[in-house]
């Protein structure tokens, strides 16, 4: 076994060093983590919303059909009031549709969570 001939500062020193740059490499992989994450977000929420611009307007064109349409055989009250539960209906649907897909993303960076833990583990090793 190769004898290590370095005073006890230097090797205090060494550690300290090492764990700073255990630290900062922990820093940035909880950035990289994070911004993949809010990237994910980001991509989700803009075709959400885009995609319900479209939808406002063509269900606002099909539901004033179709009032029209139940309009020849119903009261137009009649008409409006079933058009108008069924699309409360859809749109419960879509709400928890979107809701679920959001529970998706997952804001905390696990990996360095983990790394973190496995590298306090191995500092109190070296402690010993």
């Amino acid at each position: 076994m190769p004898v290590d001939n370095r005073s006890s500062g230097e090797i205090v020193q060494d550690l300290v060093e090492n764990v700073q740059e255990i630290l900062r490499s922990e820093v940035r992989l909880a950035k990289a983590e994070i911004t993949q994450e809010a990237k994910k977000a980001a991509r989700g929420a803009a075709i959400s919303a885009g995609g319900a611009i479209l939808a406002i307007f063509a269900l606002g064109l099909l539901l004033w059909a179709a009032v029209y349409a139940l309009a020849l055989a119903l009261v137009a009250w009649a008409a409006a009031l079933i058009v108008g539960v069924l699309v409360g209906i859809a749109a419960s649907v879509m709400l928890a549709v979107g809701r679920a897909r959001m529970k998706q993303v997952h804001p905390k960076p696990e990996t360095t969570i983990r790394s973190v833990k496995e590298n306090v583990q191995w500092l109190k090793n070296q402690t010993r």
